[in-house]
């Protein structure tokens, strides 16, 4: 009998490629297992076993497997089955998943390597000067990578030497798969056992008579066995003897001392004793046994606690609940700017029992986190971690933490699977049959709306702790302001007033401008030019700590310019405002002031965040700057002041969202005001102080907001009411995707008439060279969703075989929102 695997592999394939296997490894291979496999004329893949049968494919001849690469499985088949719903619900490949789902360590490449051909001797003089080189390198080296070829020559595209290389014989290549995550060891000492006996040690004392500082090091080595009982690290030992390392490998050289290594993990929890968790007040109580109750009935209960309600010690108490059963918890935030405050806090409580997951994690670190999770490790009881850790391997998942889930920053917009962490926690814990808890200051209407259905559990917390007051929400009217003369480049007199009273008090001041650069526009004043950017249709932001004017959609960058490109005047000027320029105004009124600025641009390494946060927390800074990344759920005490420089710019922007988004930014910006005893407070500088959401951001009313807003969304048919996939497509020809366009908006009209909106060109019509358009399908409730997919991949593999439209590339986004 033949046995035959199912096997995806990290490429966007619509099927599972089948793969012929023995009967021994039919008996050893299970689900969720790597292998190595050929594919195409050369290219060797690491496939995920997805399925094992009997039955031969029928198109093609079955391909037999390389080699199996993993003893048991790294994917379980919960994952398996978490996988297979993306890529139905979300319209994508499993191998798109594949990729998105597992650290990039786990997907072995394989590398083309060149060697020197055996066959024959190559007569040197008849190569050329390049295909010499490469000849040459191979005498020195045994093998070659394709990109040590490409630094040898210095080109990208070194194919055409390599084939005529191969034409003449001279080298051979072969496909190599190798592994890339590497464990991490650390180099341990001890004294060598010919000195175990009491002579041979006073022999030895003896002969290093001569050389202190040898002497030094086995002494402190002695000193630090006898006090922890533990392995010694070459690096404390050559600390605690304050000599060099060299001192210490000239001991392991002479066989005094033997080296060894010990594989560590990389992420490691260094603390003292765990604190109890701490007593909840009143009203956490009674929100805790509301959230406990609705349990018992939902799956899924939205928590909507006002800011600095206390929400995360409810969740603290969940968790001891599902640890003590065995379980495990996975915590999502939507920013990896959250996990230095909060991973401190669970490891107060928690210890080693919490692992982090996010990408600004090495790969080796994220393989670390994975096999823990995967061996259900104590390590990994609780994950905390950004939308990539639905992904990760949980075996006995008790609940999902949703915290801040209204956050955009929970869909992934590219590349596929363009997922929504949200929706995707609640179909894992589903599979698991674990509970989930979102939680919120501003829910979004769709969860707020699935509450009033009574979907899912609703429980409120509408007291701050310790009965802080909610700050006090001030409008100020800078058009007024202009034409009264109060303002100070972008500062009203209220604004400079409450800032310096709030320095006076020796408290901290925070100013959130959702735009990052000095400005976004740079004039001149002659004819009116802005430089744009070559591949973008957007005008290109002048960064001043860099002098550069820069493009925030494709990375383009040039110096700034002195003159004006079109008619040579020197007259620039910038227009609008973003945090550099706040920060360099700021710095002028507040000369005393420390003052620091938030956002992409300074928060770019590792510790970025870590550094800011920490320095704002132990006062060292009284003014901040920052953009939207400052409204996550951080926990200041001293912050007083919350300044929004300009409430107008996100209210106008051109999205049925807009408005939700920005009461919810604007009230998760108050909500860094004020937490502990002294009100705060928060001026929010507007042209237009009259509109609605102002007035509910000032009064803190969720209610009238979502109220008013699913009015517009009932009357203009948009998400929650109904539902929406995007269709984007793309190409660097204006015409074909103009064409291409007009064609699958007509083919989607013969299915569902009226409820197709467009092409239409976004607001930004070109990025990186690709004109784009977007047509949008509206799904009622009352329509089937799934019907409604399959009508759409129809429509799309009809448009691919149109031979003129197969270079446009299409994009399918479902809850693009």
């Amino acid at each position: 009998m033949r046995y035959f695997i199912d096997i995806i592999l990290p490429i966007p394939l619509q099927k599972l490629f089948t793969y012929s296997i023995t009967t021994a490894e039919a008996e050893f291979l299970k689900p969720g297992m790597r292998v190595a496999v050929p594919f195409g004329k050369s290219k060797i893949y690491t496939g995920l076993v997805f399925r094992i049968h009997n039955e031969a494919p029928t198109v093609y001849e079955a391909k037999e497997i390389h080699q199996i690469l993993d003893e048991t499985p790294i994917v379980n088949s919960i994952q398996l089955e978490l996988w297979h719903w993306i890529s139905k619900y979300y319209m994508c490949t499993l191998g798109d998943v594949m990729r998105a789902a597992l650290p990039s360590a786990f997907i072995l490449e394989s590398e083309t390597v060149v060697t020197k051909s055996s066959l024959k001797e190559v007569d040197e003089s008849l190569l050329k000067d390049d295909e010499f080189l490469i000849y040459e390198a191979l005498h020195h080296q045994s093998s070659l990578k394709i990109h040590d070829i490409s630094n040898i020559l210095d080109k990208k595209n070194v194919l055409p030497v390599i084939k005529r290389l191969i034409e003449k014989e001279a080298i051979a290549v072969e496909e190599e798969v190798y592994e890339k995550y590497k464990p991490k060891l650390v180099r341990y000492v001890k004294l060598h056992v010919n000195y175990s006996s009491e002579e041979a040690l006073q022999d030895l004392l003896d002969k290093l008579s001569r050389a202190p500082k040898q002497r030094d090091v086995v002494m402190t080595l002695f000193s630090i066995s006898a006090t922890t009982r533990k392995p010694v690290k070459v690096s404390e030992l050559s600390n605690e003897s304050k000599v060099s390392p060299q001192i210490v490998k000239a001991l392991i050289d002479k066989g005094v001392l033997e080296e060894y290594y010990i594989q560590t993990d990389r992420v490691q929890y260094s603390g003292d004793e765990n604190e109890a968790s701490k007593n909840l007040n009143e009203h956490q109580q009674t929100a805790l046994k509301e959230v406990k109750d609705s349990f018992k009935n939902q799956n899924v209960t939205l928590l909507h606690g006002v800011t600095s309600s206390g929400k995360t010690e409810i969740y603290v108490k969940l968790i001891e609940e599902v640890l003590e059963k065995g379980k495990q918890v996975l915590y999502l935030l939507p920013e990896i700017a959250l996990t230095t405050q909060l991973v401190n806090r669970l490891q107060n409580y928690f210890g080693e029992q919490v692992s982090i997951f996010h990408s600004k994690y090495s790969t080796n670190e994220r393989v670390e986190v994975w096999n823990n999770v995967l061996n259900n490790s104590v390590k990994a009881r609780i994950v905390l971690g950004a939308r990539s850790s639905v992904f990760l391997p949980f075996n006995n998942l008790g609940l999902i933490i949703v915290d801040e889930e209204h956050e955009q920053s929970f869909k992934q917009f590219d590349p596929a699977p363009r997922y929504h962490a949200r929706d995707t926690a609640v179909v894992l814990a589903n599979i698991h049959k674990a509970k989930t808890l979102l939680g919120s200051a501003t829910p979004s209407l769709e969860s707020y709306f699935n509450a009033k259905q009574a979907k899912y559990g609703f429980v409120e917390l509408l007291h701050r702790f310790n009965n802080v007051l909610m700050p006090d929400i001030e409008l100020v009217d800078i058009k007024d302001k202009h034409k009264r003369k109060r303002m100070t480049g972008h500062f009203s007199d209220r604004l400079i007033k409450e800032i310096t009273e709030t320095l006076d008090e020796k408290q901290q001041v925070i100013l959130f401008q959702n735009r990052r650069g000095f400005s976004p526009i740079v004039e001149c004043n002659t004819c009116g030019h802005s430089p744009q950017c070559p591949n973008c249709d957007v005008s290109l932001t002048y960064h001043q700590y860099r002098s550069q004017l820069r493009c925030h959609y494709c990375g383009y960058n040039m110096s700034m310019v002195q003159d004006c490109m079109a008619c040579g005047s020197p007259d620039l000027d910038s227009k609008g405002f973003g945090t550099e320029q706040i920060e360099e105004e700021v710095k002028i009124l507040f000369p005393d002031a420390k003052v620091a600025r938030m956002d992409l641009d300074t928060t770019r390494g590792k510790y970025g965040y870590e550094k800011i946060i920490t320095a704002l927390e132990q006062q060292e800074i009284d003014i901040l700057v920052g953009t939207q990344m400052l409204t996550k759920g951080l926990d200041f005490r001293n912050v007083k002041l919350v300044g929004i420089m300009n409430a107008d710019n996100m209210l106008n922007f051109p999205d049925f969202r807009a408005h939700e988004r920005s009461f919810q930014l604007m009230v998760q910006v108050s909500g860094r005001a004020g937490r502990t005893e002294e009100r705060g407070k928060v001026l929010i500088q507007t042209y237009n102080p009259y509109h609605n959401i102002l007035q509910q951001v000032s009064t803190n009313n969720f209610i009238d907001m979502f109220n008013e807003q699913m009015n517009d969304r009932y009357n203009f048919k948009y998400p929650p009411v109904y539902k929406q996939i995007k269709i984007t497509l793309k190409h660097k020809d204006y015409n074909r995707v103009e064409n291409a366009s007009i064609w699958f908006a007509k083919s989607l009209r013969q299915f569902f008439g009226d409820s197709v909106l467009g092409p239409e060109s976004p607001p930004i019509s070109r990025i990186r060279n690709q004109f784009h358009k977007n047509i949008l399908v509206k799904i009622p409730k009352k329509q089937s969703l799934a019907k409604t997919k399959e009508a759409i991949i129809k429509v799309n593999n009809s448009f691919s075989s149109i031979k003129d439209f197969r270079s446009v590339k299409v994009i399918l986004n479902v809850d693009n929102f």
